[in-house]
């Protein structure tokens, strides 16, 4: 009882510590074109009274469908009218996806992988990097969603599970067009026979995200420029575009790995200067280079790491992988398969693309890269338990500081950034004032 008292308590120590953290990242977020887009339609609507029906331009298509965008942003306005609602907004979804994830996780393991878990998706720089107001932050949401309800829906087709599992693909449509990754992995549980359908739930939520595409339809009617890209590079891509370059595919089984790691994205770690350091010169030096070679050298180390948890999924995963196999599913082969099922949606939407993926564009898979990690760092804990409490508090100092740091000095932060202000600023620009 103690022990799990213990736990709880550093459970819930670990959650308003991810809160902190993401408000130090909202804070000092350096505002940017996607994130005034969302702006510009929260506040148009919200001011105005204009809800637009299409959301932001994509890099090779047109702008993806559906108002969602806008009133995520301009719905919280219309209760108190403050820059920072929609941050509460976005701030209660991500704590409610990672709530859902840990439900399952609890399922499976019990409460000491919660901390796992915890430290591996909610300190992780890779998630709190994303603590802006622009399309990819929202989805994670959208990918709890899906996990969650694929697991009551692992024995049993469920109404209400499948409404939300569907819900989860409709919803993640009208923010981004990753969302066919979400679609992938359905469709392969599905076929495995871990996924069992209430068709009247399929019927329900095809028609609640049919009728919140209405406004669109009858948009595109009327304006067909906002299905399709100006520029005259991106009108020369198709679907399969991915498949015949080959590079976009490996390069997203790249990311695939550095998501189950500590190798961040590059702009956390080559834009930071240390400019609280301006002055002494070389103080300043030393430092972007320490912290390179530390924060690379941990990254490189970390993905070998997931790379071997993936390979190792893969070798004990593999003779269940088809449906020919009636056995019994445990929550971690079930872990497994849905993992293998990611990997899988990753391939697929990598071959069709049209573009070259960048980190951002598979943010929807991020939680489900830390599967193999999380499998993997389990049976160790099993082996080597000695070690499992000097590892949690080594990794969650070391993300602690990476975060800090992030958040205070990168590309896209700045200790200098001033979140209302600019805000302000942009709306002053863009002419946008509360009509009376």
């Amino acid at each position: 009882m103690n022990e799990k008292v213990g736990a709880d308590r550093l459970f819930y120590l670990g959650i308003i510590s991810g809160v902190l953290m993401f408000l130090m990242f909202f804070q000092f977020q350096l505002l940017t074109g996607d994130q005034t887009q969302m702006l510009y339609k929260g506040y148009l609507g919200a001011y105005q009274g204009v809800w637009l029906s299409y959301g932001n331009a994509a890099s090779a298509v047109g702008n993806v469908p559906g108002s969602l965008s806008a009133w995520l942003i301009g719905g919280p306005l219309l209760l108190w009218d403050s820059p920072y609602t929609p941050m509460i907004l976005l701030l209660a979804m991500r704590l409610v996806g990672f709530l859902l994830f840990d439900a399952v996780i609890r399922q499976i393991f019990g409460d000491r992988v919660r901390l796992l878990f915890l430290l591996l998706c909610w300190f992780n720089p890779w998630f709190q990097y994303e603590s802006l107001l622009y399309n990819p932050s929202y989805l994670f949401l959208f990918s709890a969603m899906h996990c969650w309800s694929a697991w009551h829906m692992r024995e049993r087709a469920s109404f209400w599970h499948m409404i939300v599992h569907l819900l989860a693909i409709g919803m993640a449509m009208q923010l981004h067009y990753s969302w066919p990754l979400l679609a992938v992995i359905s469709a392969y549980l599905f076929w495995r026979r871990v996924l069992h359908v209430s068709w009247l739930g399929v019927v329900v939520a095809v028609l609640l995200i049919g009728a919140s595409l209405i406004p669109y339809a009858l948009e595109v009617m009327n304006n067909t420029t906002i299905v399709q890209n100006v520029d005259p590079e991106a009108r020369q891509r198709y679907i399969g575009w991915g498949l015949v370059h080959v590079y976009p595919v490996f390069k997203s089984v790249l990311y695939w790995l550095r998501y189950g790691s500590w190798l961040f994205a590059s702009k956390l770690v080559n834009d930071t200067q240390f400019i609280w350091l301006a002055g002494h010169e070389y103080w300043q030096l030393a430092a972007v280079w320490l912290w390179r070679m530390v924060v690379y050298g941990v990254g490189a180390a970390t993905v070998l790491l997931a790379a071997k948890a993936n390979w190792q999924l893969w070798q004990t995963i593999r003779p269940r992988l088809l449906r020919s196999d009636c056995g019994p599913i445990n929550g971690e082969t079930w872990l497994g398969l849905y993992a293998v099922a990611a990997v899988l949606a990753v391939l697929t939407s990598a071959a069709l693309s049209p573009i070259i993926f960048n980190y951002w564009h598979l943010m929807l898979v991020f939680p489900y890269a830390l599967f193999p990690p999380l499998l993997l760092l389990v049976g160790w804990s099993k082996r080597y338990p000695q070690w499992w409490g000097r590892g949690l508090v080594g990794a969650s100092l070391f993300c602690l500081l990476v975060n800090v740091i992030a958040a205070t000095d990168s590309t896209k932060f700045s200790f200098q950034a001033d979140y209302q202000q600019q805000v302000e600023a942009y709306l002053q620009e863009a002419g946008l004032v509360r009509q009376p």
